[in-house]
């Protein structure tokens, strides 16, 4: 924790934290308030990336279905595999929930895999998510629900975050995650590391080992199966946000 600052907690952040036999707090405090009404800026650049990145993943979705090669659709498909490994095993459970604990070489295992991924480096990936979780469905949260299903699945990389996300994200200790050699390594290079895992090999590798067209390669291994695992991600923040409870016994 920052000096000086004060955090109400809203939910479950580590295991630890738990109070109850199945894994939540022994009364519900997050705040049911809805989102302030605020004029949203928008980030063109953004807009401009994520509109063509969607158009390209329909294209590769029609090359898949009509001319790729089933290697290259294999491959992709293993693509997708290893970057939600990188995302569920490592950035989620691993580093933000600190839900086990990880020898060096699964630790760069699972870094590789987020970097394939391509959803901002680890470290910052845990840090937006422990924010999320302890202001859940509030003007702190990154993806606030609260704001509708299209802002908290794609909107809020759309625009500029509320200023209580970036204020109550420097109030977090990631003391821990700033210690990991590993985090470390792949933040200080990670505009070097992302574009040859996420983009330039898997483009390169379908074209020199079976002869693809570059073209199925850049649309289908690169960009569809991007795009879908980004999507797959998101509907955490937004399907399961807007139906995701559920009562469940113990």
């Amino acid at each position: 924790m920052a000096p000086n600052a004060t955090v109400e907690a809203t939910g479950v952040l580590n295991e630890l934290d738990a109070e109850t036999i199945d894994g939540g707090l022994a009364k519900d405090v997050t705040p049911l308030k809805r989102a302030e009404k605020r004029k949203i800026k928008l980030v063109w650049r953004n807009v401009i990336a994520f509109g063509y990145l969607h158009l390209a993943a329909v294209y590769g979705a029609f090359l898949m279905l009509t001319s790729a090669r089933l290697y290259t659709i294999a491959f992709a498909f293993v693509l997708y595999v290893v970057s939600g490994l990188g995302i569920t095993a490592g950035a989620h459970r691993l580093w933000a929930h600190r839900s086990y604990k990880a020898k060096l070489p699964l630790r760069i295992i699972l870094a590789v895999f987020n970097t394939i991924a391509f959803q901002d480096c680890a470290l910052h990936w845990a840090r937006d998510h422990r924010v999320h979780h302890k202001y859940s469905e509030t003007d702190a949260d990154p993806h606030n629900a609260t704001r509708g299903f299209f802002f908290s699945h794609i909107g809020w990389l759309l625009c500029r975050k509320h200023p209580e996300v970036i204020a109550k994200g420097k109030q977090l200790d990631i003391a821990d995650l700033e210690a990991d050699p590993v985090l470390r390594f792949q933040r200080k290079h990670y505009m070097i590391l992302m574009p040859l895992a996420c983009f330039v090999l898997p483009t390169i590798t379908p074209v020199y080992f079976w002869n693809e067209t570059w073209t199925n390669a850049w649309f289908v291994a690169t960009l569809f199966r991007w795009t879908f695992i980004l999507n797959v991600t998101w509907l955490v923040n937004s399907a399961a946000h807007k139906w995701g409870d559920k009562p469940y016994d113990k």
